[in-house]
């Protein structure tokens, strides 16, 4: 699985005019299942995710986690982060997983965030989203777990 996360002081994502979620402080998580990925990346990506020391602390160190700070978390679907470009101009997608793949994989992603953290907000899978936010740093850190080869 993939995903960028971007360090927030706040996010929101719209569809259709509507706010449908929205943080203050944290991390906005824009995630990807490829091809053969399984619950079991998700839930390493979301370790990840939860763990990763990108907030600073009393000594302005990155050194603390968005679960260290109570920071929020925005998930949104977004297959294009498995785009191929090697080949021309025109992005390939087709290391994504299918859609029925990568709505179940979001899904699980979202429910275990949910479960392991208290502030979790998300957009809509395959939506047409305006996402609005305002990098914080700017900090902007991409993630990959690959399934086993």
């Amino acid at each position: 699985m993939l995903a960028v996360l971007q360090r927030v002081s706040e996010a929101r994502v719209i569809v259709d005019g509507e706010t449908i979620g929205e943080i203050g402080p944290g991390l906005l998580a824009l995630v990807c299942a490829e091809r053969g990925d399984t619950p079991a990346e998700a839930d390493k990506l979301l370790a990840k995710v939860l763990k990763l020391r990108i907030f600073s602390d009393e000594a302005g160190k990155m050194n603390r986690s968005v679960q260290d700070v109570a920071g929020g978390l925005l998930i949104v679907s977004q297959f294009t982060l498995a785009a191929d470009t090697a080949g021309g101009n025109r992005p390939s997608f087709t290391n994504a997983a299918d859609p029925q793949t990568g709505k179940a994989l979001y899904e699980h992603f979202v429910a275990r965030a949910q479960a392991a953290h208290p502030i979790v907000q998300t957009g809509r899978f395959a939506a047409d989203m305006k996402v609005q936010l305002v990098n914080d740093g700017p900090v902007t850190i991409p993630l990959r777990i690959a399934p086993p080869a």
